[in-house]
């Protein structure tokens, strides 16, 4: 008997799922499917999930937790395959992996004030460790249904955070992760309400022998002095950063009650990238948000190139029900998914460009447990410890011959420099340096 975890969504769900997997050692023969509301798609999948496992595994209990769960645990609960659904809250206490536990146990999450940074940890892989600082959201963007899956924003105190950091780092992790629904709005439910960057800095100032530290999902309005100084100057803190855009046209912008414009992303990016030149940009974007009209779908598409963003994460819209955006005129399927390739192709585009420029040059690179990595920018890495199969896509020194790198499993976890040689498949060519 063994638990089997099937993670779908964010960051934060897959350190919980982390968390889940130790408080379920005992629970017997179970799946947990940890599942994600951020999209209609997203709770197909979770139910195609746990068709699946439960025919894979037949003798199994399914227990079903997460923001869709949270959400609509009725819709859960009424299928076969499943044994229990558990909410955002109880899926972190171990009496509820108990086989005598009630069928459903989801209390309100809009009363919940408490995190819990000590179960939310790591992966398995001893190498990337994720660290909840936050959790909830305070705003109410018209598109999005996660606030009622997560509940109000409440941070974790700082000394928490250190210490669980430090434990991680004695554990031999290289690098952490701080996560949360909303990491940037950390803090003001704190004595002294303390901002992210405060949070940042003084992570690094307490754990010196932290090597790398990067955040999760940022609203980029909310990126205080303080941290932007951080971002730019501390060689500790990784060169990559996801930013939630959504769009890049004011008018949807603002009937998705965002707290930012278009002028103010590209503007933060070009002052960040202006200080430290080498930073990799990611972003959120929605194609065929409601009332989208060409010229809109237009501004969003070339916020890609305008914000040099060479990680996207493209969401075609679809209407989530009890948020606003669902009672809006909606655009046509077809025109929503057309507008979703166009911005997956400038994505890509814009993503091979910058991994064709980082040839040549020579990236520190944290290994992985599939022995791939990525480096301090986030750029991925074919499989490595040995000669890659693929062929460099421009040869550093075609006359010199290939150095196959050193490593093996004993190796996961630690950071290796390499000189990139080349581009497979959408990831980096390396050799020893």
């Amino acid at each position: 008997m063994s638990v089997e975890i099937i993670t779908m969504g964010c960051r934060l769900n897959l350190a919980e799922s982390d968390a889940m997997r130790r408080l379920a050692t005992d629970a017997g023969d179970l799946i947990i499917v940890n599942s994600c509301a951020v999209t209609n798609e997203a709770v197909r999948q979770a139910r195609q999930a746990i068709r699946r496992a439960k025919r894979a595994r037949p003798e199994a209990r399914v227990i079903v937790t997460g923001c869709a769960a949270q959400v609509a645990p009725a819709s859960f609960a009424a299928m076969p395959e499943v044994s229990r659904v558990l909410g955002n809250r109880e899926k972190l206490d171990a009496a509820s992996f108990e086989e005598t536990a009630e069928p459903v146990l989801v209390a309100d999450i809009m009363a919940v004030r408490e995190t819990a940074p000590h179960l939310a940890n790591s992966f398995s892989d001893r190498s990337r460790a994720f660290v909840e600082v936050q959790n909830g959201c305070d705003h109410r963007c018209t598109f999005c249904i996660i606030p009622y899956g997560r509940g109000n924003s409440r941070s974790v105190p700082a000394g928490a955070v250190v210490d669980r950091i430090k434990a991680l780092v004695d554990d031999g992790f290289a690098e952490v992760v701080l996560t949360g629904v909303d990491v940037t709005s950390y803090g003001p439910d704190l004595p002294g309400r303390p901002s992210l960057g405060l949070l940042v800095a003084r992570i690094l100032k307490s754990v010196p022998d932290l090597p790398r530290l990067r955040l999760s999902s940022l609203d980029s309005v909310e990126i205080d002095q303080r941290l932007e100084e951080i971002i730019t100057g501390e060689p500790r803190f990784m060169p990559h950063l996801h930013m939630s855009f959504q769009a890049g046209d004011d008018m949807i912008l603002k009937r998705m009650k965002r707290r930012h414009n278009r002028a103010q992303a590209i503007a933060t990016v070009q002052r960040l990238k202006a200080k430290r030149p080498g930073i990799a940009i990611g972003a959120d974007l929605i194609a065929g948000f409601p009332t989208e009209t060409d010229q809109m779908a237009e501004n969003s598409l070339q916020l890609i190139d305008e914000c040099d963003i060479v990680m996207a994460h493209i969401f075609p819209f679809s209407p989530r029900e009890a948020t606003p955006a669902a009672r809006m005129p909606q655009v046509p399927v077809p025109i929503v998914k057309e507008r979703a390739r166009r911005l997956r192709e400038a994505a890509a585009r814009r993503k091979a460009l910058w991994l064709q420029g980082l040839v040549g040059t020579r990236q520190r690179v944290l290994i992985e447990k599939d022995m791939r990595g990525h480096a301090e920018n986030f750029a991925p890495f074919a499989e490595l410890g040995s000669r890659s199969s693929g062929t460099p896509s421009r040869p550093v020194d075609a006359e010199s011959p290939r150095r196959t790198l050193p490593l093996g499993p004993d190796r996961i976890g630690t950071v290796v420099e390499l000189l990139v040689t080349g581009v497979d498949g959408g990831r980096l060519i390396g050799e020893a340096a």
